[in-house]
């Protein structure tokens, strides 16, 4: 609950602090001690000048160094504000003082910095005092006279809390400054006014309606890849839209604690208890109005997943908020993401009360699965008991121009804090999307939530968090075997890893970024090829770079074709380019509980001895939705530098690899959620640099090449997996 005198109590602790020097009257000493301790020092009198009979004079007398005395002392306390005594003794010979005056001075001018620096502080802790007295009478007055935004009268601060009672001040004060700017646009050019939901202050009644856009399914193939590209054309909101985007806000907020709490009958477990079904019936009871209905074109994904993580949960928020870190870290989810503007960095020095409009790319490691495209604002709020909340909810409608395919209801996350640097995360994810450009083979996998969904965030999340912990490590497990010796070896490799699994999964979906080319046929697993020209980046080899990829179903168990590509003695049975030569593991580093879960640098020792040998830097991921084994050639003489803990950001990488999804939810046996029991949807995905030179034409030879190498590898797994 609020309470209006929280500010009188603020404002004495303001004042007793202004009091904290003596005032003026301790100012006056300290400049006076100041004009004396540089350059005068105190002499007692010696044993040979004093009576015994006589009192001693209680009059001190004062001894002035010259100026060359003073700047040698100057020069000395720079370099050491505490000689010894075989220091002073050195100094007063030089300066033909004794060790006691050289002594005196330094202490007298230890004292003089010590009052200065004070004094300095002070100086800057009264300035912050004003500027809070300041603000704080400008929030009384601001309280005094607020009104409620709908109907004018006196507004009930009691019942709401204080950063609420903010934004809706700052709600009203904007709605106003739009009013009057409509007005005086419709007078003069004859538009009607702008006309903007009411907001009711009252929490069931609040509204997430942005006037929903009617969706035209016209076109919609032909647009899917580039055509609707929002982090292209989406710019920041305007200023008309801000009061609406921090109403939503603070209403996803409500909505997402209310979905991450509740049990039935808002969410229907199954009858075993592994997951858990949203009833819409009891959605829309609760949220009667919401983001308005869903779209008939539409489909709704609704699920909720919980899990204990490795990360303290400040850190946790930190990563959430900031979009490189965010998409570093779901990189397997995340294709492409920016901030479009910061409309509040939060308060108190932490992203308590942050808010930001944000577009990103969300997709399945397939070219043959479309990415969702959203445009939407993340808030971030830590909560009266200590539990932090971040909340995205899309913005779409605000663009009457562009046509949504995907809608991201109330989603995000709720942390709490745990002991020893643990933190417990609840996730809801809750979208409405189109499937109709899905492939069939995807398509199971997609509408069962998998794809998309919490459970699927969640698992990235705990397993990158465990990442990140084997990176933090600065002992060498002893599980840790072969050619890395220190601590900076191995976390040179760990980054060098990530840069090839953030190359490799931003390359091998569907993202609008880039345009996929189908070299033949029509099936599920043709041939897709794109080609980018590699310049003046030093982390790919310069030249014309051919990717290709291919998606395809085979009846294996995931974690069967996982372990068959992961495992470098049955890396022959695949890899063309390996000669049939022997594999060998020269460095292993865990990095997660799953035996899995590793980085590896393998050595392929060739069969025919007029070839060098090879070296494969290889990085293996499971969790319960889905698996990647990415990999590429690197230079020996580059990897010895990044083993000796050298820059691996000038190593040049062409990363390829495998992204291995079941092609469904499982079965459950005896009570255990197991994910994909039935066959596996498998991406292949090569990156070759086809020419050195980055202004050549790409031969029709090349893609040929590639397309039957590709072709090729495919056959040879298909082969390999499903033999007994």
């Amino acid at each position: 609950m609020f309470q209006p005198n929280m500010f009188e109590s603020h404002h004495h602790i303001l004042d007793m602090s202004h009091k904290t020097p003596e005032n003026d009257l301790d100012m006056l000493r300290d400049e006076d001690y100041e004009s004396k301790s540089g350059t005068d020092i105190m002499e007692a009198p010696s044993g040979d000048d004093q009576d015994p009979n006589q009192r001693p004079n209680k009059k001190k007398r004062y001894h002035r160094h010259t100026q060359h005395q003073i700047q040698e002392m100057e020069s000395f306390f720079k370099e050491c504000p505490h000689p010894d005594d075989k220091q002073r003794k050195e100094l007063g010979r030089r300066l033909s003082l004794e060790p006691l005056q050289v002594k005196f001075w330094f202490q007298n001018k230890r004292t003089q910095m010590k009052a200065q620096h004070e004094r300095h502080e002070n100086t800057q802790l009264r300035n912050e005092n004003d500027k809070l007295r300041s603000e704080n009478i400008r929030y009384k007055e601001a309280l005094a006279n607020a009104t409620c935004p709908n109907c004018g009268g006196p507004a009930a601060i009691g019942e709401m809390s204080f950063d609420e009672q903010h934004l809706r001040i700052e709600n009203a004060r904007l709605r106003e400054e739009i009013d009057r700017i409509s007005g005086i646009a419709a007078k003069y050019v004859g538009k009607p006014m702008l006309s903007y939901p009411n907001m009711s202050p009252h929490g069931p009644t609040r509204s997430l309606d942005q006037g929903v856009t009617s969706f035209s399914p016209q076109g919609m193939v032909g647009e899917m890849f580039g055509a609707n590209d929002l982090l292209r054309s989406v710019s920041g909101p305007t200023e008309a839209d801000k009061p609406i985007i921090i109403e939503l806000a603070v209403t996803a907020m409500e909505e997402l604690i209310r979905m991450a709490q509740a049990c039935e009958p808002l969410w229907v477990p199954s009858s075993d208890n592994s997951s858990e079904t949203l009833n819409e019936d009891e959605y829309s009871r609760m949220f009667p109005r919401g983001m308005g209905p869903k779209q008939l074109e539409l489909k709704s994904e609704a699920s909720r997943e919980s899990a204990v993580v490795i990360m303290n949960h400040i850190t946790l928020v930190e990563l959430l908020m900031d979009v490189n870190q965010w998409s570093n870290v779901f990189s397997g989810i995340v294709s492409r993401a920016m901030t479009l503007e910061v409309l509040s960095t939060g308060v108190a020095g932490n992203y308590n009360g942050a808010l930001q409009v944000m577009s990103a790319e969300f997709q399945v490691p397939s070219p043959l699965v479309p990415t969702r495209e959203n445009y939407f604002v993340r808030y971030c709020k830590q909560h009266a008991d200590g539990t932090w909340a971040v909340v995205d909810v899309s913005l779409d409608n605000l663009r009457p121009s562009s046509i949504s395919r995907s809608r991201r209801r109330p989603s995000g996350c709720l942390i709490q804090e745990l002991p020893n640097g643990y933190s417990k995360v609840t996730w809801v994810e809750h979208v409405e999307f189109d499937d109709r450009a899905v492939h069939n083979i995807y398509k199971l996998l997609v509408n069962s939530g998998l794809a998309f969904g919490a459970k699927r965030w969640v698992a990235t999340l705990d397993r990158q968090c465990e990442r990140l912990a084997s990176v933090m490590a600065n002992n060498i497990p002893s599980g840790d075997v072969g050619v890395i010796t220190t601590p900076e070896g191995r976390k040179s490799m760990l980054k060098l890893a990530e840069r090839m699994v953030l190359s490799f999964c931003s390359g091998v979906g569907a993202s609008t970024a880039h345009t996929w080319t189908t070299l033949s046929g029509s099936g599920a697993d043709d041939v897709r090829v794109m080609t980018r020209k590699s310049m003046d980046d030093p982390g790919r080899p310069p030249g014309i770079v051919l990717s290709a990829a291919t998606s395809f179903w085979i009846p294996v168990q995931p974690k069967r074709v996982f372990d068959f590509l992961r495992d470098e003695n049955s890396r022959s049975e695949w890899d063309i380019l390996s000669n049939g030569g022997l594999v060998q593991e020269m460095a292993h580093i865990a990095n997660g509980r799953d035996p899995g879960n590793s980085v590896s640098l393998l050595r392929v020792n060739s069969a025919n001895s007029s070839q060098s040998n090879m070296l494969i830097l290889q990085e293996s991921s499971s969790d319960a939705t889905g698996s990647f084994v990415i990999y590429a050639p690197v230079d020996i003489v580059a990897m010895n530098v990044v083993l000796s803990g050298g820059d691996p950001d000038y190593v040049a990488l062409l990363p390829s690899g495998f992204a291995i999804l079941p092609d469904g939810p499982g079965q459950h046996e005896g009570g255990i959620p197991e994910v994909g029991t039935g066959g596996s949807l498998l991406t292949v995905a090569f990156q070759i640099l086809v020419d050195s030179i980055p202004t050549a034409k790409l031969s029709l030879g090349s893609v040929a090449t590639v397309n039957s190498l590709i072709k090729c590898t495919v056959e040879r797994i298909k082969a390999a997996v499903a033999s007994p």
